[in-house]
């Protein structure tokens, strides 16, 4: 998973916290977390074409998946990472 951010702002500090407690309840051992800053690489955000950060993208397994803001619906996180059915 990639989590793009721009600088060590609260919205992003706190996705990468809310994201890595997710991943550690429902993903233990089973995930990396790649975090680029696009302040110190903006040409990274073509590739995964990024409108807005923080921006979590999971490639793999396909379909790539999209999830932005600071990630603290961990329900929203969750269904959008195709981790729990929608209610």
């Amino acid at each position: 998973m990639r989590l793009y951010v721009a600088g060590q702002t609260p919205r992003a500090v706190a996705a990468f916290a809310n994201l890595k407690k997710i991943c550690e309840e429902h993903l233990a051992g089973e995930y990396h977390i790649e975090v680029i800053d696009l302040l110190k690489q903006p040409q990274l955000a073509k590739g995964d074409q990024i409108v807005a950060v923080p921006t979590l993208v999971r490639k793999l397994p396909e379909p790539v998946r999209k999830i932005i803001g600071d990630l603290s619906n961990t329900h929203r996180v969750l269904v959008g990472l195709d981790l729990r059915e929608r209610s």
